[in-house]
């Protein structure tokens, strides 16, 4: 319980979804403990943060966070993350559509290794300043970006070092 920050409602009843009882993300957080018990190495988890507000997502992320911390492996799929919910994660495996891998390795510290990887590729446009790592990077490695610079990204990511 207190790994997922939740000893404070350890007596708490767990009640009906949006009707009483604890809220999307304590159940969220909840969810985790109980996975938890098992004492798993490594946790996969679809969407944690998805119909979570900013702060909600925050703390789901702190106790994705804490759970990393204690040694295990925590594989999660995420869409439109925030800048700091993407900024948590220490590696990244993109795919494009049809699953095959554009990118695979670490994201580095405010995410200068995808940056660097991705502006590296000649023709993609250089990550304006504050702009969302994450959404850049699917901007710029889209089907779209595929067609306009003539290139494939998996055919790239399987030639790169850091493929290799």
């Amino acid at each position: 319980m207190d790994l997922v920050e939740l000893d404070n409602l350890k007596d708490a009843i767990v009640g009906l979804p949006g009707v009483s009882g604890l809220s999307t993300e304590q159940r969220k957080r909840l969810t985790i403990a109980v996975e938890l018990v098992a004492n798993p190495s490594i946790i996969f988890m679809d969407e944690p943060t998805s119909g979570l507000d900013a702060r909600a997502a925050a703390i789901v992320m702190r106790a994705v966070r804490n759970t990393v911390d204690t040694g295990r492996t925590v594989v999660c799929t995420i869409h439109q993350p925030s800048i700091d919910i993407f900024e948590s994660f220490d590696e990244l495996l993109l795919m494009k559509r049809g699953g095959q891998v554009i990118y695979g390795g670490p994201l580095g510290k405010q995410s200068h290794k995808i940056v660097e990887y991705f502006e590296a590729i000649p023709g993609v446009p250089k990550i304006k300043e504050k702009y969302n790592p994450a959404t850049w990077m699917l901007e710029a490695s889209s089907n779209a970006a595929e067609i306009r610079l003539g290139m494939d990204f998996a055919e790239y990511y399987r030639s790169s070092a850091l493929f290799r």
